[in-house]
Parts: C-alpha cells; sequence; structure tokens
C-alpha cells in the first residue's frame, strides 16, 4: 500500500567523520579498517574489489602489443629523452609531437624508463588507472550510501566493455577518465561543509585533465561550477569567489606547460603536431577544440559535413547506435531512470542537501558528455564513450542504494521494476545484434531480467532476505550482457588508432581487435561460446606492410607475446604475430594513418646499419608508419607531416637541409596520408618531399619493403 507519511529522504548532513579523520590514528590502520562504525567485513571487501579490478584487468594485457604505436614510439621516445617526454615528441629527436598535450605520456615513460620498453610496461599504469577510478567512485558514492552501493558502483565500472578496453590502452582516454572523476568527487566533498581546499583539488584535477586531451577536460565545468554555486552551503559571495580560486587553481595546473612550450623558442623545440603553425593554442582551439564540434578539423582525414559527415552518423541516439551502443549504453537507461527517481525523492529535502548534489553532479556530467558527444560532427570514435563510463557507474550505485532505501513506496517498486526492464529489454536489443555471439545468452536476459522486475513490483511485500534475492537477480541480470562483452574484450590483442570492444555487431564498423589484430579464445571471439570477430574487413587500411611493427629486439613484424592466438586479418600476407603484408581497404582509402606498418628482419636490419651516424635512420610519411619502423629499430624516425600526414613539418627545405647535413639516412617509400597518397593532395609538404626523395635518390629493396637511400643519389 501507498503510504501516506512525507518522504523519508536520506541523511542531509554528511555522516561522521569516518576512522580516516581521527586524530593520531595511523595511515595503515585506516586503510586496512576504514570507519569504526562499519562492519569489518567492509574495508576487506572494498579492497577486494580494487583488487579483483587490478587482477581482471592485467589479465591477457600484453595480447596488443604495442597497442597504439603512435602513442607507444612516443612513449619509447620519452624513455630515452627527457625533452622529449616533457613535450610529448614521437621521437628522440624531437622532430614533431604527437597531436595531443602529453600528460598521459608521462606514466608510461616513467615506466618504461623502469622495466624497460615492453608491452607490460606501457599498458600497466592504465590498469593502475583503472584500479584508482574505481577506488574514487566507491570512495564518492560510500559518502553517503552503503558499502553495497559502493562495490556495486565497482562492478559497474569495470564490467562496462569501453572501459575494459580503454583501461588496457595506451590512448590517452584512461588517463582523463581518473581525472574527470576526480574532479567530480573532489567538488562532491566540497559541497559537505563548502571546503575550499577540496574545490581548489578539483580545479586542480581539471586543469591536469586538460593536459591529457585538452578541452574535452571542460566539458563538465558548467554542471561542475553550477551545482556549487547553487547548493553549496554558505553565502552567495564565497560561492562565487571559492570557484573562482579554483578555476585559478585549474589555469596553473593546466596552463603552465602551455606557457612554458608557447614562449620555447620554435626553433629549438619540436614541431607541435596536430597544428599548421606549430602552434599549442591553434592546435588547442582548431583541430583537438571547436573542430571537434562543427566537423571543422584542418588537417583532418575525415569528418564535417552532412548529420553525421565522415564519424558517424549524429543525433540523440548516437550512444544507442550500431557501433557505439554495444560499447556504453547498457545501463545508460538505468541510470537515467535511476536519476529521475532520486531527484524526485530528494526535491523537497533542503537547498544544500549533499544527495541530492551528488546525483546533480553526476547526473549532469553524464548528461551535458552525452548531448555533446551526440551531436558533434567532427572526429569521433566509439572509444571516446569511455569518459561516460565513471558518471553511469555511481548513478547506478547511488540510485539503486536510494530507492532500496525508499522500497516502502509503491512507486519507487514500480521504478525499480521499470529500470530493470528497461536494461534487460535494451540488453537483448544489443545482444541480438551480434546474432551469433552466445545467442543463448539474450533470451536469458529477456526472460530472466521481467521476472526480476515482477519481483521488484512487489517489493514492499517481500521480508528482506527474499527482497535482496530479488535485487541481487535483478542486478546480476542487467550485468550480464556487458559482462560477456568484457570478457571477450579481455580475451583479445586491440592494436591501431581506432579500437572496440566485444564482438562485431550489426550495422557497426566491427567489433574486436582493428588492424591486423589477433584475437584469442575458442571461436576467435576471445569468450568460450564463439563469439567471432567479423569487422575486419571494415577497420583501417594498412601501411607499407600492413599489420604493426614489432618490438625493437624482435624484428619479426608480429606482436609480442602473441603466440598460440588465433589470427583474423583482413586480406594479405599474415606475418608472425598476426599482422598482415599488403591489407587492403579501410576507412575511406586512409591506409598506413591509422595503423602502423610491419616491419621485417630485412628492413630492420637496413635501417640499423650505420644508425649511429645519422641522427634518424629514418623518415615516413604519417606518424603510424614511422612509429612502427621506430618501434622496430629503437632509434628515431621522423614523421613527416605528423600523424595524418598533413602537417607542414618539416618543409621541403627543411627537409632538404637536414638531407645535406647527413641527419636523416632512409626515407620510408609508401605510407599515405598527406605525401601524395590518400589523405593528401599534390601540393601538401609531405608531397612534395616524396617527389623530391623520389626523383633523386636510390631505391633500395629490404624483403618486399621499399626505401630511398639519402646518402645515395639516383644513377
Amino acid at each position: 500500500m501507498t503510504t501516506s507519511t512525507a518522504p523519508q529522504s536520506p541523511p542531509s548532513r554528511p555522516p561522521a567523520a569516518p576512522a580516516s579523520d581521527a586524530p593520531g590514528q595511523s595511515f595503515v590502520r585506516r586503510l586496512r579498517r576504514g570507519r569504526p562504525e562499519d562492519p569489518r567485513w567492509v574495508r576487506p571487501a572494498f579492497l577486494a574489489a580494487l583488487l579483483a579490478v587490478g587482477a581482471l584487468y592485467t589479465w591477457n594485457l600484453t595480447a596488443s602489443g604495442y597497442a597504439n604505436s603512435f602513442y607507444s614510439a612516443a612513449v619509447q621516445a620519452g624513455s630515452q629523452s627527457w625533452k622529449a617526454f616533457f613535450f610529448g615528441s614521437l621521437d628522440a629527436a624531437n622532430a614533431i609531437t604527437v597531436d595531443k598535450p602529453p600528460a598521459s605520456l608521462w606514466p608510461m615513460a616513467l615506466s618504461v624508463r623502469l622495466l624497460g620498453l615492453n608491452s607490460f610496461a606501457i599498458l600497466f599504469p592504465q590498469v593502475l588507472m583503472a584500479v584508482g577510478t574505481a577506488g574514487v567512485l566507491y570512495a564518492s558514492v560510500r559518502r553517503r550510501f552503503s558499502a553495497f552501493a559502493g562495490l556495486l558502483t565497482v562492478a559497474v565500472l569495470a564490467l562496462t566493455p569501453v572501459a575494459a578496453l580503454m583501461f588496457r590502452f595506451n590512448n590517452p582516454d584512461a588517463a582523463l577518465a581518473l581525472l574527470m572523476a576526480t574532479a567530480v568527487h573532489c567538488t562532491q566533498r566540497a559541497l559537505e561543509k563548502a571546503r575550499t581546499r577540496w574545490l581548489v583539488w578539483a580545479g586542480v584535477a581539471i586543469g591536469l585533465a586538460f593536459l591529457v586531451k585538452t578541452l574535452q577536460a571542460f566539458l563538465i565545468l558548467p554542471v561542475l561550477a553550477l551545482v556549487y554555486v547553487v547548493l553549496a552551503p554558505t553565502t552567495v559571495r564565497r560561492r562565487i569567489g571559492q570557484v573562482l580560486l579554483a578555476g585559478l587553481a585549474m589555469v596553473v595546473a593546466g596552463g603552465w606547460w602551455v606557457a612554458v612550450v608557447e614562449l620555447w623558442p620554435a626553433s629549438s623545440r619540436p614541431y607541435v603536431g596536430g597544428s599548421q603553425n606549430n602552434s599549442f593554442m591553434e592546435l588547442t582551439f582548431g583541430y583537438n577544440g571547436l573542430g571537434r564540434i562543427n566537423g571543422e578539423e584542418t588537417g583532418s582525414v575525415g569528418g564535417g559535413g552532412g548529420r553525421g559527415g565522415g564519424w558517424g552518423e549524429t543525433g540523440w541516439d548516437r550512444m544507442f547506435g550500431a557501433g557505439i551502443g554495444g560499447q556504453i549504453s547498457w545501463l545508460i537507461p538505468a541510470a537515467l531512470i535511476l536519476l529521475v527517481a532520486a531527484l524526485v525523492l530528494t526535491r523537497r529535502l533542503r537547498r544544500a542537501d549533499v544527495t541530492r548534489a551528488a546525483f546533480l553532479l553526476w547526473g549532469g556530467s553524464l548528461l551535458i558528455t552525452m548531448v555533446i558527444f551526440s551531436f558533434m560532427r567532427g572526429i569521433f570514435h566509439e572509444y571516446y564513450t569511455v569518459a561516460l563510463a565513471p558518471y553511469i557507474a555511481p548513478l547506478v550505485g547511488m540510485g539503486a542504494a536510494l530507492l532500496w532505501q525508499e522500497r516502502g513506496r509503491t512507486w519507487v517498486s514500480l521504478t525499480l521494476a521499470a529500470a530493470t526492464t528497461a536494461t534487460a529489454a535494451w540488453g537483448y536489443v544489443l545482444l541480438n545484434r551480434s546474432s551469433d555471439y552466445l545467442p543463448w545468452l539474450k533470451w536469458v536476459v529477456l526472460v530472466v531480467g521481467p521476472t526480476a522486475a515482477l519481483g521488484l513490483v512487489f517489493l514492499n511485500r517481500l521480508a528482506r532476505r527474499p527482497a535482496l534475492a530479488v535485487v541481487a537477480l535483478a542486478a546480476v541480470t542487467g550485468l550480464a550482457g556487458p559482462a560477456a562483452y568484457t570478457l571477450t574484450t579481455l580475451g583479445e590483442g586491440h592494436t591501431g588508432s581506432i579500437v572496440t570492444a566485444g564482438p562485431s555487431v550489426q550495422g557497426g564498423m566491427g567489433g574486436g581487435p582493428r588492424g591486423g589484430d589477433t584475437g584469442g579464445g575458442p571461436g576467435g571471439g576471445g569468450f568460450p561460446g564463439g563469439g567471432q570477430n567479423q569487422g575486419q574487413g571494415q577497420g583501417q587500411g594498412q601501411g607499407q606492410d600492413g599489420g604493426m611493427g614489432g618490438p625493437p629486439t624482435g624484428g619479426t613484424g608480429g606482436l609480442p607475446n602473441q603466440q598460440g592466438q588465433n589470427s583474423r586479418n583482413r586480406q594479405g600476407d599474415t606475418l608472425p604475430g598476426g599482422g598482415t603484408r599488403e591489407g587492403a581497404g579501410g576507412m575511406g582509402g586512409v591506409g598506413g594513418i591509422l595503423d602502423g606498418a610491419g616491419v621485417t628482419d630485412e628492413a630492420k636490419e637496413l635501417l640499423e646499419k650505420d644508425a649511429g651516424d645519422h641522427t634518424w635512420v629514418a623518415a615516413a610519411v604519417g606518424a603510424q608508419n614511422a612509429a612502427s619502423h621506430q618501434l622496430a629499430t629503437g632509434d628515431p624516425v621522423m614523421a613527416i607531416g605528423g600523424f595524418n600526414g598533413t602537417d607542414p613539418s618539416p618543409t621541403l627545405a627543411e627537409f632538404q637541409q637536414y638531407v645535406a647535413d647527413g641527419r636523416i639516412h632512409y626515407f620510408v617509400a609508401g605510407g599515405g596520408g598527406g605525401g601524395g597518397g590518400t589523405g593528401g593532395d599534390g601540393d601538401s609538404t609531405s608531397a612534395q618531399i616524396t617527389s623530391w626523395v623520389q626523383e633523386n635518390f636510390k631505391e633500395v629493396k629490404a624483403g618486399s619493403a621499399t626505401f630511398y637511400d639519402l646518402t645515395q643519389p639516383a644513377s
């Protein structure tokens, strides 16, 4: 029966100070025991959950080899040169930087300095970021809700397919997700007692996030600032002053590096990759800024125009589309339903209520990021959606806990049932998009989900233990689909610039590995039951030899630590370890831009000859092509034109001077980008360099690879 009593709200005051605030208590005991009022199982369960996330994400980690060779080459360079470390250079000789700030590279470069250049050293820092993100989210939820809510939050994050992908990959997105979660958590802490210190730390986190992925760090700024100014428990004047101080901290934390780069003489630092005039500010507001919104990225290989340009359909349903839905959207319906219900339940509480503020912070961050991702017309990849995972998880955890507290209300029980039904129905739709992938699972979800929802309808009439069993059944059913996708993702290696989680789907770009990756496990999908990966034909094209460059000590042209795995390539001869020679097809004919090139033993031997006599052992058009040869040899390789081959660096005159001075030994034929191949025009700088080299220098063969010896004029 529906009661007529006033809403039973969660506590409007922060909980009693945790044990960590008790004076005189040792740090070790605080870490081991946690809050003194907690049952003894809580802290061990929390630490076990973090350990489980770390162990799960570490399993099969090295199957991805160097993952994105573009960033791995920069990590290698940063491990060899502190100047390259600071600027984020692609090579230790500091010709050009990556097209992002370098903060995400720094932990990996330090790891490589400590452990040597290998797959584990590059990728394990991302796993630690997953553990850190899980810990931050647990701490945020635990401020207001039970340990069960915090553990559910950790489970939702860990079993999100795109999180399992990107927290094991060397793109900047893992570091960004950690810092954005930290910023929301610090703002939530600041709201409890209008604490300036915590709000300043939130600003620092946003500033550091800017040094990871520039303006994407600012997407949630309006939400954080507005919620604090409206709801913080202090005077309006003090609230505004605190927000301004946090803004100053953000500018300092993110601006110091920018100031150094802009003030450093351009002649003695690397060219700013991704820019057209060697300016980080132009990169920030152009290629990596407004260009991502309106699709007008100068130097891009696609995008712009039409409803979705070259990067997929835009619109309110983009996050639920064929290519993106299975990455992130499994629990978005539940998160939104629980968010609305929580705001209804807390609508009559005092202005400064922290519980409502927490829902507004995490919910507002989710909504504003979803809207921008859904309508941006510029470069957009499926894996960008990992940014949503730290917002979805706490909404599910907090929302489920709050509605459990209020389960005596009939409408609350019905809302829980609706969230469960929506999750099950949407899970069935997502699983049905991969008709050959675990075909029984979609029927289990479709049957068990509504069954659990029916039990939730009568939740207020059930005893506590049966009620908990119904809630547990609903949670397991909701997580079954994403958990299967996550296990498939963990069982596969992923390389190249564009990667996706889970199996291939109908209407999508294909799941699993891209760019000559290898998968693992029975059925080729890395998950028992046969989730096959059939989408490579729609993935990226290859460079000169397809596949990915081998490790500096290898020379096999394959990925390290992949023996015994099934190789599923698009076409062409198989290289040892799973790469392909002469792979074709791809994203609008931009082969060689998005994937690296396989480097054979013959090519490696050629490049290493007399390597110490030259600044760069070779130059190649496009960063992926250059990165593969650099990783194979361990010596600097100049990336002409940066990532896309379209940056005007070096100019033809500069390149000619480098050659005259004997600083470059070989020019790598083929590739892509602006060098007269795909993605550029014949008047581009890289095209001019390519033509000049072909006309003036001797062609050299190394196995199937073609080079030009820049020390030998053409006969």
